[in-house]
């Protein structure tokens, strides 16, 4: 039974690595080859950046792998041996929270060299060290506590019924949504500051916008998170009552009205064809898949592993087989997610009126520039990492014509509409 798990996980990491190789050495190719959508040194540079994060993300795969033999053949029974108190309730939880713990430090060099070496190299990350530092025992303090707390509820149920595993999805699975509705308020608590939006003709647009969709929320936000990163972004937090419209300063500084509203025009859409939901339901029907394999573990496992059948064992076991589960699940995710990213596009721009395509469309290539995303993916990769379609496939959808930039940095062929944005 170990031999066949181990096998599992490493045809996942096999094909895992494959599919980065494969885009790493399409975009090596592809970013000396005439620029999309941005100025030939912007190309380049968001090409390199791309190959670059990849191969942090083969080497993150390779050490998780390591870790995985290394939690599989002795980890998880050194863990049974030395974690123990008098409580077994406290025993289960500090094994399991230790082991998040363990995973989390192994992990934190390549988040560190991501956020605060290779985003800085390329122009993205305005984090300072101290505020990196900040940010993560933050983020380490808030993840030992309510992991704690969560893994103690699935412990209770687990000794508690026959059938556990059903009853644990059903409680974690209502902290999931839980979580959602909570987000923007912890968001805005430990991370992010949020501002109101000041009155005037921007937050009329919206909530005409938003009124127009019947989109209720507690309130528009500005969010200060170019002290972080200089990236363009914005979100919809929350769930019911909760929601909360958080625009990234970054995006209110970059983009006009316009351009603005057609960007929330496809949020918006999202809300109308109840986007959140059906994604709620995918992520409900993964874990519960999950849950069930899990929840009628053969005996013979623990056995072949030296460990004893105990929640703590059933929960690591778990943790550690969610990342081949979200591989095989994201294909199909995916396809999903990027069917309601065209619909949500559709919408903001008939949001937008007869002109409405060509300012989501211009907002969409601002997008690209600023954030310096290259535009291109191998086919592979976008199968198996893409919730959003490609930015050329969207731009299409939109009837906008592609535009190039010539290395000279000379205007690029966009439709006539488009030029005049």
């Amino acid at each position: 039974m170990v031999t066949t798990l181990v096998a599992i996980y490493t045809i996942y990491v096999a094909l895992s690595v494959y599919v980065s190789v494969m885009q790493i050495g399409y975009v090596a190719q592809m970013k000396f080859q005439t620029p999309v959508l941005l100025k030939a040194a912007d190309f380049l540079k968001a090409g390199s950046y791309t190959v670059k994060k990849e191969r942090i993300s083969i080497a993150s795969t390779i050490v998780n792998y390591i870790v995985f033999i290394f939690w599989i053949g002795y980890g998880i029974r050194w863990l049974s041996e030395y974690v123990v108190f008098s409580s077994q309730a406290l025993t289960n939880v500090a094994m399991v929270v230790g082991f998040i713990v363990i995973s989390a430090l192994i992990d934190l060099p390549f988040d560190y060299y991501e956020k605060m070496v290779l985003d800085k190299e390329f122009g993205f990350s305005q984090s300072s060290l101290k505020q990196y530092i900040k940010d993560k025992l933050v983020t380490f303090v808030l993840s030992v506590v309510f992991a704690s707390l969560v893994v103690w509820g699935v412990y209770e149920i687990m000794v508690s019924f026959e059938l556990w595993w059903l009853w644990s999805f059903l409680f974690v699975f209502g902290v999931i949504i839980l979580v959602n509705m909570l987000f923007p308020t912890f968001r805005a608590l430990f991370f992010d500051k949020l501002t109101p939006l000041e009155d005037g003709e921007l937050k009329e647009s919206i909530e005409a916008l938003m009124e127009k969709t019947g989109f209720t929320n507690s309130g528009i936000y500005v969010s200060d998170a170019s002290k972080r990163d200089n990236r363009l972004n914005a979100y919809f937090g929350g769930l019911g009552k909760t929601k909360r419209v958080v625009l990234f300063d970054t995006l209110i500084e970059k983009l006009n009205k316009k351009e603005l509203l057609a960007v929330l025009g496809h949020e918006l859409g999202h809300f109308a064809h109840g986007d959140i939901y059906k994604n709620i339901a995918l992520m409900g029907v993964m874990m519960f898949v999950m849950f069930a394999v899990f929840g009628n573990i053969p005996e013979d496992l623990y056995l072949e592993m030296g460990v004893p059948a105990m929640p703590a064992v059933t929960m690591i076991l778990f943790l550690l087989f969610m990342p081949v589960l979200g591989f095989v699940m994201m294909p199909i995710m995916g396809l999903v997610s990027r069917h309601n990213e065209f619909e949500a596009d559709r919408t903001g721009s008939e949001l937008g009126g007869a002109t409405g395509n060509l300012y989501l469309a211009s907002a969409l290539k601002k997008l690209v520039q600023e954030n310096k995303s290259f535009p291109l993916s191998h086919p592979l990769y976008i199968f198996f990492h893409y919730t959003h379609p490609p930015i050329i496939e969207r731009l299409k959808k939109l009837d906008v014509q592609i535009g190039y930039i010539e290395k000279e940095g000379s205007a690029s062929p966009w439709s006539d509409e488009l030029k005049e944005l």
